[in-house]
């Protein structure tokens, strides 16, 4: 059972009780990333259309019994020894900002929480800004605080932070704070492939400005796609700008999408976000999977299944 069929199956039976809360972080896929501009401040725009893949980190936390609004970081899982659980993770921040919002804050609970980090670290799908959405969804739960108010948090946080909070397809528009609809995406299956390998986003940022490359205008997309052919089609017709030099520094990238692209029933293979995470789109649930045993045994880490439905976690 993947990762996310357990978070199906969690959501199905309630993932929450008395104490204790638990959300999944899903995976965050850009199916393309063209760099628009750049602002005064530095900051790139860009425009992007994000997913969410059957992929995901697992956030549990519990009430200590104390209070102050206070939390604490556990990390576990396949990734945690990646990350460290200091002041500076960004789950702890995302709690320590909502609880700044709170002007009786010595009367909150304090928190434990629990990581289970089972998406690889700097790999262009989001993984730390889903975490701290989901910390900011978990610590608002916790302490009975609405979620109308988690937007204003969530952007100062980090650029994919706004998009994780609903984990639902959108376009992203401006450093990541303009979302708007997705175009309607047709049944299909995805499959991610990391090659174990950390790609630090600035790096490739600044290797994407010494290139001499063109800012790109936005992307052209209908309302709906009538079939995966058709989105195919028109992803074709946009790029991942990120993706040439994240190669550059780190060929074996390209090593990957040659071999997603050379998959039975892959319509398109590309790098997500920054990388080093790939991803293929198939017509079906078993092709994606099928795919993902056959290149399990180059110890790459894999991950497949059907693209979620419009529901978050």
């Amino acid at each position: 059972m993947t990762s996310f069929d357990q978070a199906r199956a969690a959501h199905a039976q309630g993932a929450q009780t008395r104490h204790a809360l638990a959300r999944h972080a899903l995976a965050k896929i850009n199916l393309f990333l063209h760099v628009t501009g750049r602002r005064e401040n530095g900051y790139h725009e860009l425009d992007s259309l994000a997913i969410f893949a059957p992929a995901a980190d697992r956030l549990h936390v519990e009430r200590t019994g104390a209070c102050g609004g206070h939390a604490t970081l556990t990390l576990k899982g396949p990734f945690g020894d990646g990350l460290t659980a200091g002041e500076d993770n960004l789950v702890l921040r995302a709690v320590h900002a909502l609880r700044a919002t709170v002007a009786d804050s010595a009367a909150l609970p304090d928190l434990a929480l629990v990581l289970d980090k089972r998406l690889p670290v700097a790999s262009g799908i989001g993984g730390g800004s889903a975490d701290a959405a989901a910390a900011l969804h978990l610590a608002a739960a916790a302490w009975g605080l609405k979620e109308d108010g988690l937007a204003p948090i969530a952007a100062t946080l980090g650029a994919d932070v706004p998009v994780c909070l609903a984990q639902r397809p959108a376009r992203m528009q401006g450093i990541g704070e303009i979302l708007s609809p997705a175009p309607a995406l047709p049944p299909c299956a995805i499959l991610l492939v990391n090659p174990g390998v950390a790609v630090p986003t600035p790096v490739v940022f600044k290797a994407w400005k010494d290139s001499g490359a063109p800012f790109r205008p936005p992307a052209r997309l209908p309302a709906r796609w009538v079939d995966l052919d058709a989105m195919a089609a028109d992803l074709r017709e946009t790029e991942n700008d990120l993706q040439p030099p994240a190669i550059a520094l780190f060929p074996v990238i390209e090593t990957v999408i040659e071999a997603i692209a050379a998959q039975p029933g892959c319509r398109i293979a590309r790098m997500s976000g920054s990388g080093a995470t790939c991803y293929g789109l198939f017509g079906t649930e078993d092709e994606a999977k099928a795919a993902a045993r056959r290149l399990a045994v180059r110890e790459w880490w894999t991950e497949a299944g059907a693209l979620p439905d419009d529901t978050a976690f």
